[in-house]
C-alpha cells in the first residue's frame, strides 16, 4: 500500500541490519487518520470471509486493528502479554518469544472473548519471524476456533514469518513488504 510505504520513507527509521522504528506514526505516537486508511484496506481485504473478530497483541497493532474491526463490524480482541488479575482463571496462555526485544511472555487470552464458531482475523504491526502471530494461532486453535487469516502493516520478507504461516495454511496480508535494509534505506 502506497500510502504506508511513503510514511515509512519519511518517518521510519532503519536500526541496525534487521529493526525498523515506525514509533512516530505506529507504536509511540499514532497517526489516527493514517490507521484509519490502514483498518480500511486491511477489512477490505479480508469481508467476505466470515470474520466474527479481529485479534490483535498488546499494544502497537491496536490502532490498525481497532480501525479494521470497526470497519468489518465485529468485535476487537486484545491479547495480554501477561496474565492479568483481572482476567481470572479462566483463560487460555501461551509462550511467545519476541524478536525484537529478544525476550518470552505468556500471551493470554480470556476464555470468555472467543468460542468455538468464532473465525478470526489477526492483526498486526509487524511480521517478521512470525512468532507472535503464530502464538496467538495457537490460542486460536486452543478454543477450537479457525483462522481467517493475519494482517500486517509490515512484513520483512527477508525473515521467515510469512513462510512459517503459510505452511500452516493460514493467508496472510501484507501492507507493506520489506525486502531488505540497503545502507540505512528500505527496499520494499
Amino acid at each position: 500500500m502506497k500510502l504506508l510505504e511513503d510514511k515509512i520513507l519519511q518517518e521510519g527509521q532503519v536500526l541496525g541490519e534487521d529493526i525498523l522504528k515506525v514509533d512516530s506514526f505506529v507504536s509511540h505516537q499514532v497517526d489516527a487518520a493514517l490507521m484509519e486508511e490502514l483498518g480500511k484496506d486491511m477489512a477490505e481485504h479480508f469481508r467476505g470471509q466470515g470474520v466474527t473478530r479481529v485479534f490483535t497483541i498488546e499494544s502497537s497493532g491496536i490502532a490498525p486493528a481497532l480501525f479494521t474491526a470497526r470497519e468489518l463490524g465485529v468485535p476487537l480482541v486484545i491479547l495480554k502479554k501477561q496474565n492479568a488479575e483481572n482476567l481470572g482463571t479462566q483463560v487460555w496462555q501461551t509462550e511467545v518469544v519476541s524478536y525484537t526485544k529478544d525476550i518470552s511472555y505468556q500471551l493470554t487470552l480470556a476464555k470468555n472473548y472467543i468460542s468455538d464458531s468464532d473465525h478470526v482475523l489477526i492483526v498486526d504491526d509487524f511480521l517478521a519471524n512470525g512468532e507472535a502471530a503464530t502464538g496467538a494461532v495457537r490460542l486460536i486453535r486452543k478454543a477450537h476456533a479457525t483462522v481467517a487469516g493475519v494482517g500486517v502493516l509490515i512484513e520483512k520478507a527477508f525473515q521467515p514469518g510469512r513462510e512459517k504461516l503459510e505452511s500452516q495454511g493460514i493467508p496472510v496480508y501484507a501492507q507493506a513488504s520489506i525486502k531488505a535494509f540497503d545502507g540505512g534505506r528500505v527496499v520494499f
